[in-house]
C-alpha cells in the first residue's frame, strides 16, 4: 500500500475539485449575482469538469458525480420557489437522492464506496479483487447509505418543527456526529479488513513451500 502522504496528496485535488470548489464558486457567485447567480455558476462548473475530464479523456470521479447530482437537485428547487424552507429543503434532498444511489449500488455489486475510495486514493487492483474486499465495500456502502438516509430525516424533523437558527445549528451538529462515527467506523473496519487480507498474502508463500527433506 502506498504511504499515507502519496494518499492525502492524490485524494487533496479531487476533494477540492468535488467538494469545495462548487461550494466557492456557488458562494462567490451568490454574492456578486444572487441565489440564481450563484446556482447558475455552481452547475456551470460542476457540468464543465465532468464535461473536461471527459473531452481529456480522463475518468470522472465519483465525487463529483455526487457534487453535480446535488447541485442539479438544488437548481431545479431554487429555479420553483424562492421559498425559505424550500431552499434549506435543498440539500436534504440531495443527501435523500445520494443516500438512493449508495443504496442502489449495493444489490447491483458495484459498491459506490469503492468507487469514492478508489478516486480518493490508488489502490492495487489486486487488492480490489479480493473477496473480503469486495464484501467490505459493499457493506460500508449500505452503511453510507443509513447515514445519508438519517441525515436526510434529521433535517426534516428539524426544518418542520424547529425554527431556522435551531435547524442550522443543532442540525449541524447532530450530522456532523453522525458523520464522523459513521466515518470511524469505516476506518476501523478498512484496517481490519486490510489485517486480514495482508495476513493471507503473508501466509500463501509460506503454505506453498515444500517441507525440507528428513535427513
Amino acid at each position: 500500500m502506498p504511504r499515507l502522504t502519496t494518499l492525502l496528496r492524490h485524494a487533496l485535488p479531487r476533494f477540492v475539485e468535488g467538494v469545495i470548489a462548487p461550494v466557492a464558486v456557488f458562494y462567490a457567485a451568490f454574492a456578486l449575482l444572487g441565489l440564481n447567480g450563484g446556482l447558475a455558476a455552481a452547475v456551470t462548473w460542476v457540468y464543465g469538469g465532468i464535461a473536461w475530464r471527459w473531452w481529456r479523456g480522463h475518468g470522472v470521479s465519483a465525487m463529483l458525480v455526487l457534487a453535480a447530482l446535488g447541485v442539479t437537485v438544488r437548481a431545479a428547487l431554487a429555479a420553483a420557489t424562492h421559498s425559505a424552507v424550500v431552499y434549506f429543503l435543498q440539500p436534504t434532498l440531495g443527501t435523500l437522492a445520494v443516500s438512493m444511489a449508495f443504496l442502489a449500488s449495493v444489490p447491483l455489486r458495484r459498491p459506490l464506496a469503492q468507487k469514492l475510495a478508489t478516486d480518493m486514493v490508488p489502490l492495487p487492483e489486486a487488492f480490489l479483487r479480493h473477496e473480503r474486499v469486495r464484501r467490505f465495500f459493499l457493506r460500508i456502502s449500505l452503511l453510507w447509505s443509513l447515514v445519508f438516509f438519517a441525515n436526510a430525516l434529521i433535517s426534516l424533523w428539524m426544518l418542520f418543527n424547529e425554527s431556522i437558527g435551531a435547524y442550522l445549528w443543532v442540525r449541524t451538529g447532530l450530522v456532523t456526529a453522525l458523520g464522523a462515527a459513521a466515518a470511524a467506523v469505516s476506518v476501523w473496519g478498512f484496517r481490519r479488513c486490510l489485517r486480514h487480507v495482508t495476513g493471507e498474502h503473508a501466509a500463501a508463500p509460506a503454505a506453498a513451500a515444500p517441507a525440507p527433506s528428513a535427513v
